[in-house]
């Protein structure tokens, strides 16, 4: 049975144009994503929404909170957590300013999609409720970027709460894509007090759902995702709480995930290196032969 892996009809051909020098890879942009945790009888779900169909990248793909990096979060914040030196080391970027606006994406973004913030009036608080009409207009001002995330913050009188989120993974758009990010992975809990709103207008639909489900409708093919999504998903099946699974964040391997293609013989195959799950053997045809490594073949 298939199961639900994204795989675009055109990589086949992209790929070999790639190899043949007909394709430019385009450069990643940089870009930060959630996995907002909260706890439950059956131990933590995770907050996913299904990306619209209509959308150029991973349409009809269930997701978590992201998008990409406005150069503008580099721009100076109240901050509390850890320092932006041991953040830039933890996200292996070179410099203080490029590890500000990754997390100042994670937590923007998570307001935008999800309206939680991760911030609070004091470097031990954070905010109780983001509902009403002037949250309502914040969010809308920075999504059409009349506002940036540091003009809202301080506006407020916030502080971000960066020791709130945990890093958990790296995964770069393979290069034979025309659409590419150098994504951040990170680990939240819901803070007490806030909820999750469908706010993402790039969402048709949002669910908490437990991590060993999400990936079971994956298996079965009943839930589209990507390599990235499906990979952070199996590695939180194993905690029994939010807090577990942010406790174990130091130990998550940053080294960035990329596709590899290579032909052996007519045969083209596509691997991510460490996740042998999501090879796939397309035959010269250009038509996958529904098999991989650990799984069915491809949705």
């Amino acid at each position: 049975m298939a199961n639900g892996q994204w795989y675009p009809p055109e990589w086949p051909d992209r790929i070999r144009a790639l190899a043949a020098g007909e394709l430019t890879a385009a450069a990643p942009k940089r870009a930060a994503t959630v996995l907002l945790l909260r706890d439950g009888d059956g131990g933590p779900s995770v907050h996913m929404l299904r990306r619209r169909a209509s959308m150029a990248f991973a349409g009809g793909a269930y997701a978590y909170p992201g998008g990409g990096v406005d150069p503008r979060d580099e721009h100076p914040v109240h901050w509390a957590g850890p320092s932006l030196k041991e953040w830039a080391e933890r996200l292996g970027v070179p410099d203080e300013a490029e590890a500000q606006a990754v997390v100042c994406a994670a937590v923007r973004e998570t307001f935008e999609e999800a309206g939680v913030l991760l911030a609070g009036e004091t470097a031990e608080a954070v905010v109780g409720d983001t509902t009403g009409e002037d949250w309502e207009r914040d969010r809308e001002a920075l999504i059409a970027r009349e506002l940036s995330f540091a003009e809202f913050l301080d506006r407020r009188g916030l502080v971000l709460r960066s020791d709130l989120l945990g890093a958990w993974a790296r995964w770069i758009t393979p290069e034979f894509e025309p659409r590419r990010y150098d994504t951040w992975f990170f680990v939240a809990a819901l803070p007490a007090g806030q909820r999750t709103r469908d706010t993402s207008s790039e969402a048709d639909r949002t669910v908490w759902i437990r991590p060993a489900d999400a990936a079971a409708g994956y298996d079965r093919g009943e839930l589209t995702m990507m390599p990235p999504t499906i990979a952070t998903l199996r590695g939180l099946e194993r905690f029994g709480s939010a807090a577990e699974a942010l406790g174990a964040t130091g130990e998550q391997d940053l080294t960035p995930v990329i596709a590899e293609a290579r032909m052996d013989g007519d045969e083209l195959v596509l691997s991510w290196p460490g996740h042998e799950e999501f090879t796939k053997h397309i035959p010269a045809s250009g038509e996958g032969d529904g098999t991989g490594a650990g799984t069915g073949g491809a949705a």
